[in-house]
């Protein structure tokens, strides 16, 4: 963990204990040592909110008015690392080139700069600080500049330097923000490409066999897996529905039903007030086909469970085909699930996507929501995970 990430943490830390206190003992905060923390941690928070979407125009000039507070400037100014201005809070606006001058000096040096007295005569008794806001790994995002009056001790400096050390802390928790956002669209990119190839050609091939002897039965399936694409590929956010993922299911199912016909059976027990709760995107699919390919190589029954479970939604996929050893689980390695001990056909990818499941599973919501396989040989497979029905940030 960086520096900037425990700074955040104990100030976010601080404020809960603060808050937590006053809401316990419906005490009102009356000492100035009192109002002083509880004000400087509420402003902090204050200021936190727009830097974690980012240094940009607008987050600048929302978290301006609260950055100068926490300094005791008489004005604050941020640009960006080319020293363009984003946001001026509070008076002397005519010194906002003075201080895009000094930002540019201070991100190509890394340093702080001070001018005293900038601008014009009325100005002489005050002095502008240029403070750089270095990123924790490398570079620098920008600099925040501070009007005060007189010339600051090294408390007023060192007060100034601990705000853009916060405000750094808040950049860089946006960057893993970003960070996680792009390595999500990665996963879901990379999993939409283990779609099994063999299971298109498959498809189309059942499709193509239905066209003279029953036209009815193949337009209905060339409806579905236009729909089946449709879904796996859509440009939407990294969340779905669970009623969508079930919607989708099904229409897996129905084209791989169609190729196998009653070898395949399929029991959905799906509880309706969980229908709305909010999984990973492709989270089901690659259980399903899992299970159809390797646990039952296309004859078999598979169950389909979504159960209420109080805070949680619990959903299950079970098959009753040839299982595997559990000893290959306990090894920790999910991919034995995926290279199967089940009958897949010959030629076709064993990789079906399970590892990245469990990887985005605990990414969203903690390592106590990841995947739970149960199997033995003969007596087939189940992988079970769980998911809260409420989390604050997520949504389809």
């Amino acid at each position: 963990m960086t520096t900037a990430v425990v700074a955040v943490t104990v100030s976010a830390v601080l404020l809960a204990c603060a808050l937590l206190v006053w809401s316990r003992t419906r005490r009102v905060v009356t000492t100035p040592a009192e109002r002083a923390v509880y004000s400087a941690l509420h402003t902090a928070s204050l200021a936190a909110r727009p830097l974690r979407a980012g240094l940009t125009d607008r987050s600048a000039q929302e978290a301006a008015p609260h950055l100068r507070e926490l300094t005791g400037g008489e004005a604050l100014g941020v640009a960006d690392s080319d020293g363009t201005l984003l946001a001026w809070d509070g008076p002397h606006a005519e010194l906002a080139e003075y201080f895009t001058d000094a930002a540019t000096r201070a991100v190509a040096t890394e340093r702080p700069v001070l001018v005293p007295g900038p601008g014009r005569a009325e100005h002489y008794g005050r002095t502008l600080i240029a403070q750089p806001l270095l990123i924790e790994n490398g570079g620098v995002a920008g600099a925040v500049g501070v009007v005060m009056t007189g010339q600051p001790g090294p408390g007023r400096l060192g007060a100034v330097a601990e705000v853009a050390r916060y405000a750094c802390a808040q950049l860089e928790l946006a960057e893993l923000d970003a960070s996680r956002a792009r390595l999500d669209r990665a996963e879901v990119r990379a999993l939409r490409a283990q779609i099994s190839p063999h299971f298109i050609y498959n498809a189309l091939n059942t499709i193509a066999s239905f066209v003279r002897t029953d036209p009815d039965r193949a337009r209905e399936l060339i409806l579905e897996f236009a729909d089946f694409t449709r879904y796996s590929f859509r440009a939407a956010g990294e969340f779905t529905v669970l009623a969508d993922e079930l919607r989708n299911i099904e229409r897996y199912l129905a084209l791989e039903r169609a190729r196998f016909g009653d070898a395949l059976q399929v029991r959905l027990q799906i509880a309706p007030e969980v229908l709305g709760v909010v999984l990973p995107f492709l989270a089901l699919q690659p259980l399903v086909e899992n299970a159809v390919r390797h646990g039952l190589g296309g004859a078999g029954t598979i169950t389909i469970l979504a159960a209420d479970a109080g805070t949680d939604c619990v959903i299950s996929v079970e098959d009753d085909g040839a299982g595997m050893d559990p000893d290959l689980l306990r090894s920790g390695a999910l991919d034995a699930v995926e290279t199967g001990s089940g009958p897949a056909r010959s030629g076709e990818s064993a990789h079906v996507g399970l590892a990245n499941v469990d990887d985005r599973l605990r990414a969203a919501f903690g390592n106590d929501y990841g995947l739970i396989v149960d199997t033995a040989p003969g007596a087939g497979t189940k992988v079970s995970l769980r998911v809260p029905k409420f989390r604050a940030g997520i949504q389809a």
